[in-house]
């Protein structure tokens, strides 16, 4: 394995001193060695890439995805998830505990934890554990217990219904020190909805859920953490209310970050006129108005992350009719390209922004250090392609799912290398 890379002429992203520029980028010993305008000095065993169109920035952060194992293996592994990951740039990825048995003992996460340790090529694995146990959900995990175990921090996968339930958790978990994630939702005010509700709706014959059941969760989780000040995040902001309700929460010093999903960044409820099942999200694609505001919302820095929630299923589990279907799409692989092509080709967010936004974002959010590209610091890097085109089919993926509505089309841009910790891995499919 080389110990030594050498970036000639490469774009250089860095979100944490807000610099675009072209350099020179020598790596050696898992670290960054030198960033220059021009680097002359070479070991022997220095491989020579040259950078002329390519991207260089730290590694991409996911907030939440799904792992099918334990549980689900035909859906998804940890190594196929490991695998997606760094194909997709993502250096670190925290899994949601909706696994079977779920993440709410030290058991269940100390066998996550041992099992992402065997995996050649791996992101930096972080673990969310369950809010609630028990099959109604009416009682607190062993928190203390889970914080012990080197859980990352606690989250649920639906809305706390309970308010007494959510004040008790907010209260216990405040000196524990670890990030809180909570899903906006109103599930009385949802009932069975499965596209966001409004005209469009009605047209297609679907059940809507109403803006209503975010934005009502978002006041009063706001109320609360106002109060308790516990700091919390918010998961899945989809709604152009629940855009300007986050901006009031901050304007009062409330201790609050929130992310939204990408593809709520990239589609709207038109696309569902097409039934395809893999539009049948959580949180749901919301209206042409809740899509402007979210990227509004992410220029602004009102939206702090972008999530991919990536979760795969079989061919078998989405082949249903649209209200049928479960919630949920890949994405690992597909996020950096078509938000790139989408969002920066067309001058909706910069680069930095969005950058940021997938990586050093995340990163705050979960309550890690940031990363900074000088001299000296490990090397966490992924070099990206805008041009390249590749389909989106079998031979290209590495996750098991095959659930998105990109499948077999052709797609621009590629992570065609990722380092970290001298463990490389290239798309050159």
């Amino acid at each position: 394995m080389t110990t030594s890379t050498l970036f000639r002429k490469v774009r250089l992203l860095d979100p944490f001193s807000n610099t675009d520029t072209i350099a020179d980028v020598w790596l050696a010993e898992g670290k960054i060695q030198a960033i220059n305008s021009h680097i002359d000095f070479l070991t022997p065993d220095t491989t020579v890439i040259e950078g002329q169109g390519l991207i260089l920035g730290p590694g991409l952060v996911e907030l939440y995805s799904y792992s099918g194992e334990p549980g689900f293996e035909y859906r998804e592994t940890l190594a196929s998830l490991a695998a997606s990951a760094i194909a997709g740039g993502f250096t670190r990825l925290a899994i949601l505990p909706d696994t079977i048995p779920a993440i709410d003992t030290l058991a269940v996460l100390s066998f996550l934890q041992q099992k992402s340790q065997t995996l050649q090529i791996s992101p930096k694995f972080y673990f969310w554990g369950n809010l609630t146990m028990g099959r109604k959900k009416k009682r607190m995990t062993e928190l203390i217990e889970l914080a012990t175990g080197g859980i990352l921090g606690f989250t649920d996968s639906q809305g706390i219904e309970n308010l007494g339930l959510l004040r008790r958790i907010l209260e216990y978990t405040k000196p524990i020190g670890k990030p809180v994630a909570l899903v906006p939702e109103c599930r009385s005010l949802k009932g069975n909805g499965v596209m966001r509700e409004g005209p469009l709706s009605i047209h297609y014959g679907l059940v809507g859920n109403p803006q209503i059941s975010e934005t009502t969760a978002i006041a009063a989780i706001l109320e609360m953490v106002s109060v308790i000040k516990t700091p919390v995040h918010l998961r899945g902001i989809s709604t152009h209310r629940g855009v300007e309700l986050v901006a009031r929460g901050k304007e009062r010093g409330i201790p609050v970050t929130a992310s939204t999903s990408w593809l709520n960044l990239l589609l709207d409820t038109q696309d569902i006129a097409s039934y395809n099942t893999n539009l049948r999200l959580e949180p749901p694609l919301g209206h042409v108005k809740d899509r402007q505001a979210l990227k509004n919302g992410v220029r602004q820095g009102i939206i702090d992350a972008i999530a991919v929630n990536h979760r795969s299923y079989s061919y078998e589990e989405k082949i249903v009719p649209f209200a049928q279907a479960p919630p949920g799409a890949i994405g690992l692989e597909l996020a950096l390209p078509l938000l790139w092509e989408n969002l920066v080709v067309s001058g909706e967010l910069s680069p930095l922004q969005l950058w940021r936004a997938l990586s050093n974002n995340p990163q705050k959010c979960l309550g890690k250090e940031l990363t900074h590209l000088k001299v000296g610091e490990p090397a966490e890097l992924i070099l990206f392609d805008p041009q390249k085109l590749w389909t989106v089919d079998s031979s290209h993926l590495h996750c098991l799912g095959k659930n998105t509505s990109w499948w077999g089309r052709e797609v621009r841009g590629r992570v065609v290398m990722s380092v970290r910790s001298l463990s490389q891995k290239f798309n050159d499919q």
